[in-house]
């Protein structure tokens, strides 16, 4: 569900009225533990913020899909459930708890397939968290090219939100989805597009630019 209210997710919504319910409770037992819940629950709602972003950007431009530090760059092959097998560039984006989660698409074009797969909840930070953990892959088609991005749930994170469906046209810079508390978004481009980014770069989705041809 892609819903927000006053700049904040509506996952984040729900959770907070458990934690404020929770700790107003717990206001008549125990005065430290309801000052920590109060504020877990102003916290979730900063995790869960949703800012609006416009960026305009050349039809060769890709832009990135998530808020966070690049982890990797280089040649990789795509998630064997894409059924795309063969190398293309990869950038990999590290979101800890304190970015914006919100993921949106780096292209536009057509949602071509989305594949979820199950898996583990290794450090998202890790090479091995791609092969291994829980993920989500979206194929875009884009013109005659695919981009691949995948989400993928990270040590704390336990569940992947998706805001689309397939044959869904995105516009690039859109909300696609989000991933609770901690994630990776890995990036699949065609060889002939230049990588604009370097490791440890922090990039801001919809408006940083990664690649291009």
């Amino acid at each position: 569900m892609n819903k927000k209210y006053l700049g904040i997710h509506c996952e984040g919504w729900k959770f907070f009225i458990i934690f404020i319910l929770i700790s107003f409770f717990i206001f008549f037992i125990a005065k430290i533990i309801f000052l920590i819940l109060l504020f877990l629950s102003i916290f979730i709602l900063w995790f869960f913020r949703d800012p609006e972003r416009y960026f305009d950007s050349q039809d060769n431009q890709v832009l990135s899909a998530a808020d966070g530090k690049i982890c990797f760059i280089g040649e990789d092959t795509a998630p064997i459930e894409t059924g795309i097998n063969q190398k293309m560039n990869k950038v990999s984006i590290f979101m800890n708890v304190f970015n914006v989660h919100v993921n949106r698409s780096p292209v536009s074009g057509e949602i071509e397939k989305i594949i979820y797969k199950n898996g583990k909840f290794f450090n998202a930070s890790l090479d091995k968290a791609s092969e291994h953990n829980e993920r989500n892959s979206i194929i875009i088609k884009n013109n005659d090219e695919k981009i691949i991005v995948v989400q993928i749930a990270g040590l704390i994170a336990r569940r992947i939100l998706s805001f689309i469906s397939e044959n869904d046209i995105m516009t690039k810079g859109e909300r696609i989805g989000l991933i609770r508390f901690g994630s990776r978004v890995d990036i699949y481009l065609p060889l002939n597009y230049q990588i604009k980014v370097h490791q440890n770069d922090i990039v801001t989705a919809g408006k940083t630019i990664i690649a291009e041809r």
